[in-house]
């Protein structure tokens, strides 16, 4: 009985197996969509497409604040970045005798001479190397290579007279201490100058980033200590060479005959001439003085001035303006002190000159010496000797 049961039940699973194999499968069921996601809390972008096209047309639109815009164009900033942009002040923790303008993120809009209507730090920008970097440069150039032909087709204006071995005071030793501080000084700044300016054009690509580098920082420093040199030493070249640099007899003419140029002989004039009264009131007086009263702005030397952003780019690039143009006086006055002129150098190193000299390119002075008028000797210091081992008179 228990092997018959047995027998009938694998015939039952046999027979359930083969019906379950032979019946037509059911179609599957479609699969539940997703739930959509949950937003995250906290600032959301929107796509550009669901910015209401029509924002613009809201009453006060161009006034909103930016909390009102942003209630009909979430994440549009606009009018944040238009404070921003026209020079409105944030809030700055540090103090506003340290940093005056240490909330303001751009400058206002100007436009200085050169530069297109944009804020100011870009104004500067564009006048400094849109202009006073490649005209400045060019100009510092042109004058040296016009020197250069000068002398070279031209060559030094010699004196006619002959040299009588008597001398003549010409520079006591004070004058020439303070033409010489200031001479020094004036060409540290110059070098320093010139290579912040213009060296990465031609030292860089030469000398490479470090060595470079480690140049402008000492040429830097040296530029700062020998400023106030220059600028005392200028006072007193200004106020001890004033009397004999005012206008007199003669400077008309040596104007009108371009300084004996064009004759090949040398007009009479004063002490100092024509040019060298040029090279006094536009070189020493005027643009001597712009350099020194910038450069102490700069280095915020002068007292009661606002040194924002605006006033030290504007210092910068009257500073700059006023270096080149003095550069290219004063390398004229250097060429007719040493090389231009003959003999001239002399009277600077020593202080004396010949008695011939003075009178073929001084007349005036020489006959002011002859008459009394001015001291043939102004120093204590005693005159050279002369060919027989006397001092020498006039």
């Amino acid at each position: 009985m228990k092997k018959a049961f047995l027998i009938f039940a694998a015939l039952a699973l046999c027979w359930g197996s083969a019906v379950a194999q032979s019946a037509p499968v059911a179609p599957a069921t479609p699969a539940t969509p997703a739930a959509p996601a949950v937003e995250m809390p906290g600032i959301q972008s929107q796509n550009i497409m669901d910015v209401k096209p029509d924002a613009s047309e809201a009453p006060g639109y161009a006034g909103q604040t930016n909390g009102e815009r942003a209630r009909v164009q979430r994440g549009n900033n606009a009018p944040m970045w238009r404070q921003v942009n026209s020079g409105v002040a944030g809030f700055s923790s540090l103090p506003k005798t340290q940093a005056p303008e240490a909330g303001v993120l751009i400058q206002q809009f100007v436009q200085y001479p050169g530069s297109r209507v944009t804020n100011a730090g870009e104004a500067w920008r564009q006048v400094r190397n849109n202009w006073i970097i490649p005209y400045g440069g060019s100009l510092v150039l042109i004058v040296l290579v016009a020197i250069g032909l000068f002398h070279w087709r031209i060559g030094p204006m010699v004196a006619h007279e002959e040299h009588t071995g008597r001398k003549v005071e010409r520079f006591t030793p004070f004058e020439r201490a303070a033409h010489w501080a200031n001479a020094v000084a004036f060409v540290v700044l110059a070098v320093s100058g010139i290579v912040m300016a213009f060296g990465k054009f031609f030292l860089l690509p030469v000398m490479g980033l470090t060595l470079f580098g480690w140049l402008s920082y000492v040429l830097k420093n040296a530029h700062n200590f020998a400023g106030p040199l220059f600028a005392v030493s200028l006072v007193v070249v200004i106020i001890t060479f004033m009397r004999d640099n005012l206008p007199a007899k003669g400077d008309l003419e040596w104007f009108l005959k371009g300084g004996g140029m064009i004759e090949g002989k040398e007009v009479k004039s004063g002490r100092f001439n024509g040019g060298e009264k040029v090279t006094y009131w536009g070189g020493v007086f005027v643009l001597g003085l712009i350099a020194v009263l910038t450069g102490l702005f700069l280095n915020h030397l002068l007292p009661v001035f606002d040194y924002s952003r605006g006033n030290m780019q504007i210092a910068l690039m009257v500073h700059a303006v006023s270096n080149v143009g003095m550069m290219c006086m004063f390398m004229g006055h250097i060429y007719m002190g040493t090389l231009g002129t003959k003999d001239a150098y002399e009277g600077m190193r020593t202080g004396y000159v010949d008695e011939g000299w003075a009178k073929a390119h001084h007349e005036l002075w020489y006959d002011d010496i002859k008459a009394g008028r001015f001291p043939a000797q102004r120093s204590a210091v005693a005159a050279p000797a002369g060919p027989a081992g006397k001092p020498v008179s006039v």
